[in-house]
């Protein structure tokens, strides 16, 4: 288990570069089972959770290059298939969430796949009924191993188009099934779609390797099946989640940053969030400036005057990713403000760390936490802790990063998941941080 020893109270200064979105890439890693030719991906980020895909993907057969940093090719023209029903691959894909979008690939491909019970963050329940349901209306018959934890969807008819409607906007439920129907006998309808930027690129990607999409970027898809898809080159988006970090740090630790290149037409609402919490966001061509807060950040109010609230939706409503970054920062605000979990009941426990560093935080339940902000009258001390997942991860480090004294995070590869060469970058800036293996 690693460790992060990070000394807080420090200014940064500089520009940094958002890395690829992860949460992009697993989606566009799967559609690579697609086709028998070669697929090009740039900017893909160097991350465990994105590393532990192209692993099984290579396990699964496909023919890997890295051409370059974050360049890779991929052929999946000679696929053991077999491997899917390993104890190898169970073991391998049940620790990684995002293994779950190999089955719509394979599914429309060969009309099969299988997924061990994917593990991931512990944010709470995370049902996969959208992914399966979707399937078995397209046509797949669907099977569980209870003693396994075992997943199977198989279609040897083939699949065919349908009109269905979505239980629920779910991101990797919509391109699980997207991925399936393009492949599918006859048109297909997709309502209540998840409409997020990585969903948009994935549609575009598949677009250009020859399936007929529709729709693209709202909650409505329609979809012609296709016989075959063709190779393409792609290039995934700067990652919206990491960029919303780097704000947050900014606000934070009173630092002057410029995160550069982050594609603004593809930020939805997040820039203007954060200014709801009185940060001050700067769009200077495609690069976002954060001056240096001398005197703090003030919270803004609703028009009649009440608490402000900002919780989480479907995009383009405010990404439930970015409410943890949002929860740390109103913790030296001028003012209080209401934080709403909707989406996840287990993703705002780690607030009891925050009020082991000084912050004021009334839980109030496991989807809703009142932040009544320092003002940077009182600085978080500093503490021993460890993350729980990614984005409380990133957020406890931020706070240690703005806290007096000296902070220790233990299993840091939580936050390794979905942040590339994190104390390194922030070395670069100025941070104090060392890591200890």
């Amino acid at each position: 288990m690693a460790t992060f020893q990070i000394e807080g109270g420090h200014q940064l200064k500089g520009e940094i570069r958002p890395q690829g979105a992860k949460n992009e890439a697993l989606q566009i890693l799967c559609a690579v089972l697609m086709t028998d030719e070669k697929v090009y991906i740039d900017n893909i980020p160097n991350i465990r959770d994105v590393n532990k895909l192209i692993e099984i993907l290579s396990n699964l057969g496909v023919k890997i290059q890295k051409l370059g940093q974050g360049s890779f090719s991929f052929k999946s023209d000679a696929l053991y298939l077999d491997y899917l029903e390993s104890e190898k691959f169970k073991e391998e894909g049940s620790s990684l969430r995002g293994s779950i979008m190999i089955v719509g690939a394979l599914l429309g491909r060969f009309g099969k796949g299988y997924i061990p019970r994917p593990g991931g963050d512990k944010i709470g329940r995370r049902r996969l009924d959208t992914h399966f349901g979707g399937f078995i209306k397209l046509g797949a018959k669907f099977r569980y191993n209870k003693e396994e934890r075992f997943y199977g969807v198989e279609a040897p008819n083939g699949l065919k188009g349908v009109d269905m409607l979505l239980e629920e906007a779910s991101v990797t439920g919509t391109a699980n099934i997207l991925m399936a129907a393009v492949l599918a006998k006859g048109k297909t309808s997709i309502y209540n779609a998840a409409c997020e930027p990585y969903i948009q690129q994935l549609c575009k990607m598949l677009n250009s390797m020859g399936a007929k999409i529709k729709g693209i970027g709202s909650n409505l898809l329609h979809i012609e099946g296709v016989e075959k898809l063709s190779g393409c080159k792609h290039t995934v988006l700067p990652d919206m989640i990491e960029i919303g970090s780097w704000i947050g740090l900014a606000a934070m630790t009173k630092s002057e940053l410029t995160i550069k290149d982050v594609s603004w037409k593809d930020l939805g609402i997040i820039p203007e969030t954060f200014r709801k919490l009185g940060i001050t966001v700067e769009k200077v061509g495609d690069d976002i400036h954060i001056p240096e807060h001398k005197s703090g950040y003030e919270v803004t109010s609703f028009i009649d005057g009440s608490i402000m609230n900002i919780s989480d939706a479907p995009w383009p409503g405010f990404t439930p990713d970015l409410l943890s970054i949002i929860l740390v920062v109103a913790t030296q605000a001028r003012g209080s403000v209401l934080i709403h979990q909707k989406m996840f009941e287990s993703r705002l426990f780690f607030v009891d760390k925050l009020i082991d560093m000084g912050a004021k935080i009334i839980l109030c339940d496991p989807h809703r936490a009142t932040v009544i902000g320092h003002d940077f009258e009182s600085q978080l001390k500093a503490t021993t802790m460890s993350s729980p997942d990614i984005r409380a991860g990133i957020s406890l480090l931020i706070a240690a990063l703005s806290a007096k004294g000296v902070s220790t995070i233990h299993n840091i590869e939580q936050i390794d998941r979905g942040y590339e060469d994190i104390d390194g970058r922030l070395r670069a800036i100025g941070a104090k941080i060392t890591r200890f293996d």
